[in-house]
């Protein structure tokens, strides 16, 4: 048996419950703050399948330090403990050589110690912590403090791999159901339709002088009567403009063409092929709440910019105009588009860019930010982020 902590107690971990993330595993055990959520999912995969101390600070890093200001790392190494501790956090070890503590020194990106005859750890990231001491040998919990070996006192719980339920984000965020919802469900191909074969065209009976057989008479062709033509709908009123705050002075930048581009009218947002959406729909698809507090529900083709205009639409078609500010004319006057999809789009709203001069960035939940081409549709995850420049951002929500 080598000087670290032994295998049987190396299995048990007393705990006190709080807000900080514990993975505990065969090999090594990590403590993660609750700001560093996005990360867990990737750490407990790496515990959970037995990585060793180096694997796993190489997943912990995997994304930089950047964000990741604290945590600690505890883990077995040919025969010593190993301890690494970054920003908050204290490791009290029992060695037989006395005590030992680790903490991290401010002057360092973190501290770390090889430690051997280790018979007991604590490590404590919320002090003060009160509660009952619970046990865990094996899984993900919230603490605000761990101990182990050494006959640490574990509030008379038997050890299990039970585990408090953890919600965890994976880095890679699923699909949400509003996106799976607008999904179609497969249409079934329809049976063919056997023909029977046609009957034989009735025989008069021969002539009796001639022997001939006289022709049968053909009914004329059906023909339907035309459907009753309608009197056309009365045009409706003109676009319905909402104005966010603009500085004075905003006007034309000169370089954007309405609906164009490359000076090629740009095609109404959707799937070639599909059906274009409804100029209105019953209910909105998405809700749009932008950086200046408006919030705009997306039932109906919105145009966004500086000064935003509809030319190319029909008078039937109703955009809603949304003007925002732009005191250093980043924004084009008739930016862009958000509408409801059409075709596999349906039920989700669609953003598109109408050629403008400095173009749009679009960050979507689980995608690398994209810049979206011009005259292009893409389909909005709630959650999106559209930044247009000059400090203008949209926020795409469920409605």
């Amino acid at each position: 048996m080598s000087n670290a902590v032994n295998e049987s107690d190396a299995s048990r971990r007393g705990y006190l419950p709080g807000s900080w993330y514990a993975a505990v595993g065969p090999a090594v055990t990590v403590l993660l703050p609750a700001s560093a959520k996005a990360r867990v999912a990737a750490v407990w995969e790496q515990v959970d399948d037995g990585a060793g101390f180096d694997q796993t600070l190489d997943a912990l890093l995997s994304s930089g330090l950047r964000d990741l200001s604290d945590f600690v790392l505890v883990g077995d190494t040919e025969g010593a403990t190993r301890i690494l501790v970054r920003g908050q956090g204290r490791v009290s070890c029992d060695t037989s050589g006395g005590s030992a503590e680790v903490i991290a020194d401010p002057g360092s990106i973190w501290s770390e110690r090889t430690l051997t005859g280790v018979t007991g750890i604590t490590v404590e990231v919320e002090p003060d912590s009160t509660g009952d001491e619970l046990s865990v040998a094996s899984g993900l919990v919230r603490v605000s403090r761990v101990t182990w070996g050494g006959g640490a006192v574990v509030g008379g719980a038997a050890a299990s791999s039970a585990v408090v339920p953890v919600e965890v984000e994976s880095e890679r965020t699923p699909a949400p159901e509003s996106v799976l919802a607008a999904v179609p469900e497969p249409i079934a191909e329809p049976e063919p339709v056997v023909e029977a074969d046609p009957e034989p065209e009735p025989m008069l009976a021969p002539d009796d002088e001639t022997g001939e057989h006289p022709e049968v008479p053909v009914a004329a062709p059906y023909v339907a009567p035309e459907p009753p033509i309608e009197p056309e709908p009365e045009p409706a009123a003109g676009p319905e403009t909402v104005a966010l705050p603009v500085e004075e002075g905003a006007d034309h930048d000169g370089h954007t063409t309405i609906g164009t581009v490359g000076g090629v009218v740009a095609e109404p947002p959707g799937i070639p092929g599909q059906p274009p959406a409804p100029s209105v729909t019953s209910r909105p698809v998405a809700k749009l709440v932008f950086s200046s507090g408006e919030t705009i529900e997306v039932d109906r083709a919105i145009l966004i910019g500086r000064a935003p205009e509809a030319r190319r639409f029909a008078s039937t078609d109703q955009p809603q105009l949304v003007t925002v500010p732009s005191p250093n004319h980043e924004i084009s006057s008739t930016h862009l588009e958000i509408r409801p999809g059409s075709g596999v789009d349906h039920g989700m709203s669609v953003a598109t860019d109408l050629g403008s001069t400095n173009g749009t960035m679009l960050m979507q939940p689980g995608l690398p930010p994209e810049e979206l081409q011009p005259g292009i549709a893409v389909s909005l995850i709630p959650g999106a982020i559209i930044d247009l420049g000059d400090g203008v951002t949209i926020q795409v929500t469920n409605p």
